[in-house]
């Protein structure tokens, strides 16, 4: 009975801490959400359910009824609720059923975040597993942080585990995305600019002050315009009555004709009748 008790302590903690887990894919989910990590596994009696993150064993609830975020469900899924960044990272779920090995996953945390020009923006994205921040503002992706050397600009500062920026600007406006020491993805923020306040109320102002398109033109304008399209019409209508008038002109002078006129028949003449009139006596 003895034997048997260490036995099983034995394997467990050589599941636990010896044996590697079996690479899964990404678990991507937003702040505030639920992640599971699924052992996609069919069986009664899983026992030692347990999580693994960074080097440390993680309690997870065996019921669904618990009050904490972390628990069980199903078979042998783990849940994890209310979902923070300081929660991304590598999870390892094992578990003593047979032989099966232990999973690993990579859980990726999604957020959007709006921020006013001129203020600041802090990202509290500086977790201990975080090796370095990109951006993609300009484009492409450009590191704006790396671990043991700090931010890349006078602009950002790194404190308390917070990635700050003085004064955003439209051009800060991007995805940001904290990669581990293995080139994984930790977290991925999408930050968009909005007005503030004051500049709300100034594009407002400026809106309302600026006068419609048609309310724009003076009077003189619209005279002008009407002129200049009766003048045109005019125009039209001449050119039309010349046209029509030039082609009646060739119509009439197409309809003379030439008459011939045929030679009279004239009458024997004598031969002192030179001009072959015929000549009567008296």
């Amino acid at each position: 009975m003895c034997l048997t008790i260490n036995l099983h302590w034995f394997l467990t903690i050589f599941l636990l801490f010896v044996l590697p887990g079996t690479p899964s894919g990404p678990v991507k989910e937003k702040k505030g959400g639920i992640a599971t990590l699924s052992c996609e596994v069919e069986g009664n009696d899983i026992t030692d359910i347990n999580i693994i993150r960074m080097s440390k064993n993680i309690s997870v609830c065996q019921t669904e009824k618990c009050s904490g975020r972390i628990f069980k469900k199903r078979v042998c899924d783990v849940v994890i609720e209310d979902l923070r960044f300081s929660d991304a990272g590598k999870y390892i779920l094992r578990f003593v059923y047979k032989n099966y090995p232990a999973k690993t996953y990579h859980l990726q945390i999604h957020d959007e975040v709006s921020v006013k020009i001129g203020e600041e923006l802090k990202l509290d994205v500086l977790l201990p597993n975080a090796d370095k921040v990109e951006t993609n503002s300009s484009g492409e992706w450009r590191e704006v942080w790396k671990r043991g050397h700090g931010v890349c600009c006078e602009r950002m500062t790194d404190r308390d585990g917070n990635l700050s920026i003085k004064e955003f600007t439209s051009n800060d406006t991007g995805t940001y995305r904290v990669l581990d020491s293995e080139g994984e993805t930790l977290i991925t923020v999408t930050v968009t600019d909005t007005l503030s306040a004051t500049q709300s109320k100034d594009k407002l102002d400026t809106d309302d002050e600026q006068p419609n398109a048609t309310e724009q033109l003076p009077a003189w304008v619209w005279i002008l315009i009407v002129l200049v399209v009766l003048g045109a019409l005019a125009l039209v209508a001449f050119a039309v009555n010349r046209t029509h008038q030039h082609q009646n002109r060739n119509e009439g002078r197409n309809s003379y004709q030439c008459v011939s006129v045929e030679p009279a028949v004239e009458g024997p003449t004598s031969p002192n009748n030179s001009n072959g009139y015929v000549q009567l006596g008296v």
